[in-house]
C-alpha cells in the first residue's frame, strides 16, 4: 500500500463483538480503497455495521482481522497513542450531532483542535477564520453555539473537522439532524469545501439524493462492503 494517491485502504477487515449470546460478527472481511480527493457515500441501514466501519477507518477501534492503511502506513494494530497521533494529523470527523463546546465561540471551537496539535493561537485563529468564511459563517465567528442555527452549528463542526488539514474526512450522517432545506445547504457546502481541498471523504448517509452526488456509493451487506 505505497500508492501516494490512496488515502485510506481497508483489507480483509473483520470485527466481532462478544455478547452474552456469544460472538457477534459485524464486519466480515471488508475491503475498501479511498483515493485522495475521492468522495464516497456509505449507504447502509442502521445496525448494519456502518458506525463500526467508520470507527475502524478512523482508528478509534482495532480490527480483529485484516489491516487498515492510512496514507500507505499500516495503522490498524498500532498502539493507542500511535493511532491517536495519526488521527490528529490525518483524519477529521463529522458526526450527526455537532458536539461543539458550548462555552466557546464558533471561532474558538475551530481554533482549539489546532492549538492541541501545536499551532500558535494567532495562526490558528487566522486559519479558523478562513475556514468559517469559506463555509459562509464569516458573520458568525464570535457567536456561541447556542446562538447559531442547526445548520450553522453543523458547518462549524465541519470547519473544526478540517482545521488540521486532514487527508481523510469521515462523516456519519452529517445532515441527519437537519431539515431538508438546511441539509441541502450544509451538504452542498461540505462537498464544495472538501473538493476544494482535495480531501478523501467517506460519508455515511440514508439520503439517496445526497449519496447520488458523491463519486461512488458502497453499502454493507452481511458484513461485507459492496458497490452500488
Amino acid at each position: 500500500m505505497n500508492d501516494p494517491n490512496i488515502a485510506l485502504a481497508m483489507t480483509g477487515v473483520a470485527r466481532v463483538f462478544q455478547t452474552e449470546a456469544g460472538p457477534l460478527p459485524v464486519l466480515r472481511g471488508v475491503d475498501l480503497t479511498l483515493a485522495a480527493g475521492e468522495i464516497v457515500a456509505l449507504v447502509a441501514p442502521s445496525g448494519s455495521g456502518k458506525s463500526t466501519l467508520l470507527h475502524l477507518a478512523g482508528l478509534l477501534e482495532k480490527p480483529d482481522e485484516g489491516e487498515i492503511f492510512i496514507a500507505g502506513r499500516a495503522a490498524g494494530r498500532l498502539s493507542d497513542s500511535e493511532r491517536s497521533a495519526i488521527r490528529g494529523d490525518t483524519i477529521g470527523f463529522v458526526y450527526q450531532f455537532h458536539h461543539l463546546l458550548s462555552e466557546f465561540t464558533a471561532l474558538e471551537n475551530v481554533v482549539l483542535p489546532q492549538m492541541i496539535r501545536g499551532r500558535a493561537r494567532r495562526a490558528a485563529a487566522s486559519h479558523a477564520g478562513d475556514l468559517l468564511h469559506a463555509l459562509g459563517l464569516g458573520a458568525r465567528l464570535h457567536h456561541l453555539p447556542g446562538k447559531l442555527s442547526g445548520g450553522e452549528q453543523q458547518r462549524v463542526a465541519i470547519a473544526r473537522a478540517l482545521a488540521n488539514a486532514p487527508r481523510i474526512l469521515l462523516a456519519d450522517e452529517p445532515t441527519g439532524n437537519l431539515d431538508v432545506a438546511t441539509a441541502e445547504i450544509v451538504f452542498a457546502t461540505l462537498l464544495d469545501v472538501v473538493r476544494a481541498r482535495g480531501v478523501a471523504a467517506l460519508i455515511a448517509t440514508h439520503n439517496p439524493d445526497l449519496a447520488a452526488r458523491m463519486d461512488r456509493r458502497v453499502t454493507l451487506i452481511e458484513g461485507r462492503l459492496v458497490s452500488l
